[in-house]
């Protein structure tokens, strides 16, 4: 019996919460925008028999709903998440988790007293290289991770200004919130350990500079909020004693867009990298991921091949929830873990205000 699931959100993102689901052979049965017109155009586009612009109305006329992605701005992550909870819906919310370790904390209690599967598209861990290289972590070839340094990295890259993704009320921050992916797969290579203390500083050069604009997001608002950083450098200490260093920016003196993690094993080390072309689209990035040892007394380097893949695991990732839900596959990540990474987040904001360390409990 295919699962039956509904989608809030009528963006970008709903055409790969879509490919995913039906490639878990789900059953697509509505989509909810607060944009009816949006709503309905998305339904037509994508063969989906029902939609609404109110949520309480989806979920009142279809309740054989088991599942529902959310793809909102931010700020709705949260309360909507805990709504399809409490419903006794499956959730699979778009990143970063919310707007702040609090809201994520209420989402996790809200899973839990439900018992339901709450996940998040970090999409990242189901790009082929990531699964690739993780492969080689689980099977001890690396050994303890020491160190990682995770960067997502653009020259001229902010998403649109004044819009949700600048007004930090609706986004909870910029690239760094916004750019999560490579903090996350760090930390999801080194096994999630606990963090303990973040020393940072975030920038805010160029965020109301329209030449630093990238090349996709959403359209300017006029008089709308720009209040967050354009770049956030960090270094994070763990309860285990790894380490972890990050670079995210939509804007500062790059050479090209950069989204990669490298680190640093007892055995050996690893890269997983996506390098942009000029126009920054996917179509034109490299990929690379390398493993690096020592055999025979000299340094190898090894190129590990893996199959193309232009939509940065989207698809795989929306398919893994589903056949989460269905106990056909392990979660790609969980709650608990999205909880560790917002704390990361946060203490890099408060070091940041502050100009201090800051301990994370």
């Amino acid at each position: 019996m295919a699962t039956k699931v509904g989608i809030i959100g009528a963006g970008g993102m709903l055409q790969y919460h879509a490919a995913g689901f039906r490639k878990a052979d789900a059953d697509i049965i509505a989509i909810c925008d607060m944009n009816e017109a949006a709503a309905a155009n998305a339904a037509k586009e994508h063969d989906v028999a029902n939609a609404y612009s109110d949520v309480a109305e989806m979920l009142n006329q279809q309740p054989e709903l088991e599942a529902v992605s959310v793809i909102t701005p931010n700020r709705f992550h949260k309360p909507l998440s805990v709504q399809l909870l409490e419903a006794g819906k499956h959730v699979f919310c778009e990143k970063p988790p919310a707007l702040n370790a609090a809201e994520v904390a209420q989402m996790k209690d809200a899973a839990e007293t439900a018992g339901k599967t709450l996940m998040f598209n970090f999409n990242n861990r189901a790009r082929p290289e990531s699964y690739a290289l993780r492969d080689y972590i689980k099977g001890g070839e690396v050994g303890r991770i020491n160190s990682a340094q995770a960067k997502w990295i653009r020259r001229t890259g902010i998403p649109g200004f004044g819009g949700w993704f600048t007004n930090k009320e609706l986004s909870g921050g910029g690239p760094l919130i916004d750019l999560l992916h490579m903090v996350d797969l760090a930390m999801y290579y080194m096994d999630y350990p606990e963090p303990q203390y973040v020393l940072a500083q975030t920038f805010d050069d160029f965020i109301t500079d329209k030449a630093f604009k990238g090349p996709w997001g959403i359209p300017d608002v006029v008089d709308g909020a720009t209040d967050v950083e354009s770049a956030a450098h960090g270094f994070a200490r763990f309860a285990t004693g790894q380490v972890l260093s990050f670079q995210v920016s939509w804007a500062e003196m790059n050479k090209r867009e950069e989204v990669s993690v490298t680190f640093q094993g007892t055995k050996a080390g690893g890269m997983i990298r996506r390098l942009f072309g000029s126009d920054g689209l996917d179509e034109t990035a490299i990929d690379d991921c390398e493993l690096y040892v020592q055999e025979n007394g000299r340094s190898v380097n090894r190129s590990i091949i893996t199959e193309a893949n232009e939509d940065m695991g989207r698809i795989r990732a929306a398919q893994n929830f589903i056949l989460s839900v269905e106990g056909a596959e392990v979660p790609l990540n969980t709650p608990d873990q999205a909880l560790s990474l917002m704390k990361t987040i946060d203490a890099t904001y408060e070091s940041a205000r502050t100009g201090k360390p800051v301990e994370i409990r």
